[in-house]
């Protein structure tokens, strides 16, 4: 059975993954939000303004208040500027598992800070909420998100051929990633004992 927490702060290494606030609409907006190569493989267009970047968060932080809402803003901790964020996506309580997305200021790209945050993520929906199986997914050509979820631990799970509609109209691969809790528990101790 979870045991939902909701947004909780986790820190790390070099991050701190807090709720969003609305004083973050400017890191958003410059940082991720408005930049069409962060945004070239997710779900949503570039921001064309900060007014649309407000709005979002606006309507994020009135969830905050359910537990069962997971949407992390990573702060860097060396500045205090947000970069990025983590979040689930999609849930299964029958199941006790989830999905999780997310994306990174393209500055920060190739610096291990998105595996340090999904871990740290990771961490805290299997052990402190109780997820059996987190997943997640990425467009075939996006082959540094994938990266990022075998550096998790993240199994590839397999590919959908053509299951994703693109914005120019072409029919897209997903790679398709999963772990489980007892997959996690393996690698710490192998971690602690190598």
């Amino acid at each position: 059975m979870l045991s939902h927490k909701g947004t909780v702060c986790i820190k790390t290494r070099h991050l701190l993954l807090r709720p969003f606030t609305l004083q973050d609409a400017p890191d958003m907006y410059q940082n991720w939000a408005s930049d069409p190569e962060v945004t070239r493989y997710l779900t949503w267009l570039p921001h064309r303004n900060l007014c649309e970047t407000e709005n979002i968060l606006s309507a994020w932080c009135v969830l905050y208040d359910d537990p069962h809402i997971y949407n992390w803003a990573i702060e860097f901790s060396e500045t205090g500027e947000v970069i990025g964020n983590v979040s689930v996506v999609n849930r299964s309580e029958r199941h006790e598992n989830c999905e999780l997305g997310y994306c990174l200021s393209r500055r920060f790209w190739g610096q291990a800070l998105m595996p340090e945050a999904v871990s740290a993520v990771l961490q805290f929906l299997f052990h402190d909420v109780g997820f059996h199986r987190v997943s997640a997914w990425h467009l075939a050509d996006n082959l540094a998100s994938g990266r990022v979820m075998q550096k998790c631990g993240m199994l590839h799970e397999g590919t959908t051929r053509e299951a994703w509609l693109t914005r120019d109209g072409t029919f897209a691969d997903l790679c398709v990633y999963g772990i489980t809790r007892d997959q996690v528990e393996l690698r710490k101790q192998g971690e602690q004992n190598p």
